[in-house]
């Protein structure tokens, strides 16, 4: 029998995924409350996804690509190198 996939919340990977879109955020110089306003959200938002508490699907992470201004291929990309850093 297959191992289930759980939806952890705190995977290694989930945790690399919300380091960078954090540090994206900090780097467009975007507060949270910057970020949710541009998303039409509320700041709780954007603080529970990047805590760890909400996770993210992937329409909601090409809106905050676009928020950001940045491609989601470039999320991606830094995704997998903090991916890679880690091992």
């Amino acid at each position: 029998m297959a191992k289930s996939m759980g939806k952890s919340l705190h995977t290694a990977e989930q945790k690399a995924l919300l380091k960078a879109l954090r540090k994206i955020r900090l780097q467009a110089g975007l507060n949270q409350s910057d970020l949710a306003a541009k998303l039409g959200k509320p700041q709780s938002f954007v603080s529970k996804y990047e805590s760890g508490e909400r996770r993210l699907d992937l329409p909601e992470l090409r809106k905050i690509c676009d928020a950001l201004n940045i491609k989601l291929i470039d999320l991606v990309r830094n995704f997998e190198r903090l991916l890679r850093e880690k091992k």
